[in-house]
């Protein structure tokens, strides 16, 4: 492959830089805000980055062939408030991309992001960011696709589906996304046996996992657990959520409104003194301002309603245990279908969606919101380390990470993983263009000018 110079936007770690100087790439220029990030990407890779994107001036970035760029996703994740465009801080960052493609005209882009991208406000985000980087009238002129990819496709033990965007102002028509391999992918081939530098697990933590393997257990072998989230607020709770909501009920009536009915774990509103103490004996999810709960929802509560009634017997017993946990580790995700019902046997993660339990093929995708998410190794008690989380993101090649350990592991949670970039970069610069004289040149042509 010839030398190629590129630039790595909102660089982070540099899982983009690793990529393409894997493959001969020279990389001309970097911008990154956070001032450890800068630092820490020059002794990893020779290059102190520019700082804040949007102080940068697009003429003052060098000439590349390629550009890369990460940028922020909070805006359009489903974790998130999903503001978009509209978000002041980082939401319009995409505009600073656009700019520089705009003011150097890179033959090749490679931009990635959270899936909900693509359905974000409806499709709308993505019709946006098509015509302003595409070959419409006032595009950019890139020939543009996109395809959602995941480390586990490429033998990588990590679901952490992410989509990729691609742009070419030669035409696309012989490029081909990398084949997926599907191939069982096993945690144990990122793992160390128990480093010393692992965080432990805390008292709250084992007890409630403890607790939750005490609810497998006690499950009859002849009753399949199901693989909806289970949301043990529901089993005994009898507000209504098909027909109205509980927000809609205290706007008609007050309080007066949830009189007989029971809230969280069976508990009698009506029979709480205080208005503020029965609004809060509702689950979390159900105190939301909604006139009606998303399909979603009903069928999360329905089922988990039904799953009580049918099993009663055994949960009755096993329920109290639980409720000394926050909401959060109240819920809990079995995504072992068929597996041995010992919680340690698994990868763990807390989320804010509950207790998630998942087999040993993969890892959960981590997070870079908190440490606390950070995947659990269920069969030596301890929380993954920062070597072995890089390892997942394809950056053990890295001399350095953060220091602190809850920096690390936001950094390696907003990174992108090198190896999937470098498998999506070699199919983009295998686009060549068309023979001189053709009509697909002469269009290529065209649209760089």
């Amino acid at each position: 492959m010839q030398a190629f110079r590129f630039i790595d936007l909102f660089a982070g770690l540099g899982g983009f830089h690793l990529a393409l100087a894997r493959m001969g790439g020279q990389c001309v220029f970097a911008a990154e805000w956070k001032e450890h990030l800068r630092e820490l990407y020059e002794t990893n890779h020779g290059l102190k980055p520019a700082g804040d994107i949007t102080q940068v001036h697009p003429w003052d970035v060098p000439d590349h062939d390629v550009l890369t760029a990460g940028f922020p996703c909070q805006p359009f994740s489903k974790a998130g408030e999903q503001l978009g465009f509209e978000c002041t801080e980082q939401g319009n960052l995409f505009f600073n991309v656009a700019a520089i493609l705009k003011e150097k005209k890179p033959t090749f882009f490679i931009l990635e992001n959270v899936p909900n991208l693509l359905k974000h406000d409806k499709g709308r985000t993505w019709e946006e960011i098509q015509k302003i980087l595409g070959t419409g009238e006032g595009g950019l002129g890139y020939n543009i696709r996109a395809q959602r990819l995941s480390p586990h496709h490429f033998g990588i033990p990590q679901i952490r589906e992410r989509v990729y965007i691609v742009g070419s102002l030669l035409p696309l028509d012989g490029f081909v996304w990398p084949e997926i391999n599907n191939t069982e992918t096993n945690i144990d081939t990122v793992l160390d046996n128990k480093p010393s530098d692992a965080k432990q697990l805390s008292a709250q933590v084992k007890e409630c996992l403890e607790v939750w393997d005490e609810f497998l257990k006690a499950s009859p072998k002849d009753v399949e657990l199901p693989s909806f989230p289970l949301w043990s607020m529901e089993w005994g709770a009898t507000y209504p959520y098909e027909t109205t909501t509980p927000h809609a009920l205290k706007k008609l009536y007050g309080m007066d409104g949830l009189k007989g009915f029971k809230g969280s774990h069976g508990v009698k509103v009506g029979t709480l003194k205080s208005l503020d103490g029965r609004w809060n004996a509702l689950p979390s999810h159900a105190r939301t301002a909604d006139k009606a709960f998303p399909k979603w929802k009903q069928d999360f509560i329905r089922q988990n309603r039904q799953f009580y009634e049918d099993n009663k017997s055994w949960i009755d017993p096993w329920l109290p245990k639980v409720l000394k946990f926050p909401s959060s580790l109240q819920k809990f995700e079995w995504n072992v279908k068929g597996g041995k019902r010992n919680i340690w046997d698994y990868v763990i993660q807390f989320r804010a969606s509950g207790v998630r339990v998942k087999r040993r093929t993969t890892a959960p995708s981590l997070i870079a919101m908190t440490d606390t998410q950070v995947p659990i190794i269920g069969w030596q008690r301890r929380y993954m380390t920062p070597v072995e989380c890089a390892r997942l993101q394809s950056l053990d090649s890295l001399k350095e990470l953060p220091k602190s350990a809850s920096r690390a592991f936001a950094a390696l949670g907003n990174a992108v993983n090198s190896n999937v970039v470098e498998t999506v970069a070699r199919a983009l610069l295998a686009v060549q263009p068309a023979p001189k004289g053709s009509d697909k040149r002469r269009q290529s042509e065209a649209v760089a000018v």
